[in-house]
């Protein structure tokens, strides 16, 4: 458990439209991979698809709705 704990850290991930900000935790090696071009969806599935693109494009789940409200 505790080698567990050496291999997660926390990626604080701010919304550029609604400033709130999320704490998420992620495998060390999970986000290398990601920054090292792998999908993130492949190097973090256990992330929600809403952390997943507050991640990549700095947007929360409820400002990428609103943003694509009525969008069918």
């Amino acid at each position: 458990m505790i080698e567990m704990a050496k291999r997660q850290f926390r990626v604080y991930a701010t919304c550029n439209t609604c400033e709130e900000t999320e704490c998420l935790l992620v495998d060390r090696q999970d986000f290398i991979d990601w920054r090292g071009g792998k999908y993130i969806q492949d190097a973090m599935p256990y992330l929600s698809v809403d952390e997943r693109e507050l991640m990549i494009s700095r947007t929360c789940g409820t400002c990428f709705d609103k943003m694509f409200e009525g969008d069918e």
